[in-house]
């Protein structure tokens, strides 16, 4: 009979996790430092879009992003991803339009917090206005399509987030067919990252993300979440991108509204599996996921101690 012995740390105790060997664990965004070796940052998500997946438009308003950035970092949030348009097909927005949506919540999350931002564009021209303004990050969910991105990116120290996607941004990409998809989105991610770097970005600036259900399907999504080691070994810090989202809806048989307990397991199990960033948009509930993660993992002190601390025994509640 053949005995199961679980995975052990240097110190003993079992590991029943991936640790991702990262290039340079310490990333400095304006003011903030992030130690990917110790920590998970929460990405809130602000789409002023009037279309968006999630809200369908509740936050298009400048007040209601500007408003809604600012709770996010209230409830927890580390980073604040602001986009002008869905990643979904449709029409294409002028590069003056999405920066007229963006640039002002940049400009108004900046001022009131030193939360780090990001912004989800392709285009070079909102990159750049966006940096100006003082977001620290360019999430670009097309896996450079135009690699032009990239050099902005390189111009101004910004950090980039590689997606991987297949589609030409804003168009329709039908039954989308993999060999095997964690392969292929591996193989993807590294030859961006050479890409990138070969334009001019610092590998300490460089962010992976295998872009869940974009151009994947349902099972296609379940299979990167399972072996999402393989992305976080590529040695960069690796986002999971999985709040709400339809393969979420299509396991459980859920309205997007009914989805938060089946995007806060996907992402432990990204975080297992070696994520360090999650992109979510229920922050609070996010928050407490990603940080009772944290103290299970021995990178967080409980906020206190009294549970069996004294001479007489506390109650179990069971």
């Amino acid at each position: 009979m053949t005995t199961f012995e679980p995975a052990r740390t240097a110190h003993g105790s079992a590991a029943p996790f991936y640790t991702p060997p990262l290039l340079h664990p310490v990333h400095q965004f304006g003011t903030r430092t992030l130690d990917f070796s110790r920590q998970v940052a929460l990405m809130a998500i602000v789409n002023r879009t009037p279309d968006s997946f999630y809200d369908g438009g509740a936050t298009f308003a400048l007040d209601a992003a500007v408003a809604a950035s600012l709770a996010a970092v209230d409830g927890g949030a580390d980073w604040v991803d602001i986009g002008g348009v869905p990643f979904a097909p449709g029409p294409a927005l002028s590069a003056a339009e999405e920066g007229d949506r963006v640039v002002p919540v940049i400009e108004a999350v900046s001022a009131a917090s030193d939360v780090i931002i990001s912004v989800d564009t392709f285009l070079p021209e909102v990159a750049a206005r966006s940096i100006a303004a003082g977001a620290h990050v360019i999430n670009d969910t097309t896996g450079l399509a135009n690699p032009e991105l990239a050099a902005v990116v390189a111009e101004t120290g910004a950090h980039l987030v590689i997606t991987h996607s297949l589609a030409r941004p804003r168009t329709v990409y039908p039954r989308p067919s993999y060999g095997d998809v964690a392969a292929e989105v591996a193989a993807f991610l590294a030859e961006k990252v050479e890409l990138a770097l070969s334009l001019g970005v610092p590998a300490e600036k460089i962010i992976v993300d295998p872009g869940h259900d974009l151009n994947k399907n349902t099972l296609h999504t379940l299979e990167i979440t399972r072996r999402f080691n393989e992305f976080a070994a590529l040695g960069f810090p690796a986002l999971a991108a999985v709040s709400n989202k339809d393969f979420i809806g299509e396991t459980l048989d859920q309205d997007k509204a009914q989805r938060l307990e089946g995007s806060l397991a996907t992402g432990v199990i990204c975080i297992l599996g070696g994520a360090r960033i999650l992109r979510m948009h229920n922050v609070a509930s996010a928050s407490s996921a990603i940080r009772m993660t944290e103290a299970v993992l021995g990178w967080r002190e409980p906020a206190y101690l009294r549970h069996n601390m004294g001479d007489v025994n506390q109650p179990a509640h069971r």
